[in-house]
């Protein structure tokens, strides 16, 4: 009996949009539920769920988001993402290397048919920003290399043009150290908070981050693809929302700490004060 009812829900699962399976599993069954109560639980936006079940994917302005999206619903609504991410790559026609937790450093893979150009400009995109740094470092030598000269030809010329005593010092900005992340680093979002955080997010697997501030004001709130960095704001009154606790790294003062809670487990009222997290235990040595 059990076997037929799986035979003909399978059945059924193939014949239905990825919609369609989203919208029976919500409203059918024990559990019926509203969208905007799973809306609040997975800090995922009504209309964003609506038209994942609508079908409705330009509602949602990014093909990552929108498989980011789908598979936390569907894992919260105890559907198998894989089925049903890979239903709306088909139905939007991506690429089947299109993932939401992939490791590359772009998104190229999710862009539609016939978007070679764009594909091309976010590679680029992605290179400038995972080379930041030598881009920076490249800056700054250069410009220390102009100053150096003009100091020189205006030595030579006697100083008639300029006296050395009078060229500005150039400041350099100072080297903020990263963390040594689990991921490369794919995008770092607040970043004016990038100096003096004490406390880095980074997600390892895709999942969804809310941070509130003492008074209980948010102020972030999207879905991290693997390898996204969050920069939390400097003091102690922080805490977050974690759509999916075990995908997410927290790091301390360079630190990594434990886990929030178990992988695909929605976890609140995380403190993010660098006094209420214990550090993660260490890995074991080959030689245990």
């Amino acid at each position: 009996m059990n076997d037929n009812i799986t035979n003909e829900t399978e059945v059924q699962n193939v014949e239905m949009t990825a919609g369609e399976m989203l919208r029976n599993a919500r409203t059918t069954g024990r559990r019926k539920r509203e969208i905007p109560t799973i809306a609040k639980q997975l800090c995922i936006r009504e209309e964003f769920l609506q038209a994942l079940e609508d079908g409705d994917y330009s509602v949602i302005p990014e093909p990552v988001y929108i498989l980011g999206f789908a598979r936390n619903y569907a894992m919260e609504l105890g559907l198998n993402p894989d089925e049903v991410v890979a239903k709306i790559k088909r139905e939007m026609g991506l690429s089947a290397d299109c993932a939401v937790d992939s490791d590359a450093a772009d998104n190229s893979a999710c862009a539609a048919p016939g978007a070679a150009g764009v594909g091309f400009a976010a590679r680029a995109g992605a290179f400038v920003r995972r080379k930041w740094k030598w881009f920076a470092g490249g800056a700054a030598v250069l410009v220390v290399l102009i100053v150096g000269i003009a100091v020189l030809v205006a030595a030579l010329r006697g100083g008639d043009t300029q006296n050395p005593t009078d060229v500005v010092a150039v400041e350099t900005a100072p080297v903020v150290t990263e963390p040594a992340y689990s991921k490369e680093v794919r995008e770092r979002f607040g970043t004016e908070n990038r100096e003096k955080a004490n406390v880095v997010l980074q997600a390892i697997q895709d999942g969804w981050v809310k941070i509130e501030d003492a008074r209980g004001n948010t102020v972030f709130s999207r879905v991290l693809v693997s390898g996204d960095v969050y920069y939390v704001p400097e003091g102690n009154g922080y805490k977050a929302i974690f759509g999916n606790a075990g995908g997410i790294d927290i790091w301390a003062n360079g630190v990594l700490m434990e886990k929030a809670g178990p992988a695909h487990t929605r976890k609140a009222g995380i403190s993010l004060n660098p006094e209420n997290l214990k550090p993660a235990a260490p890995a074991p040595s080959d030689a245990e």
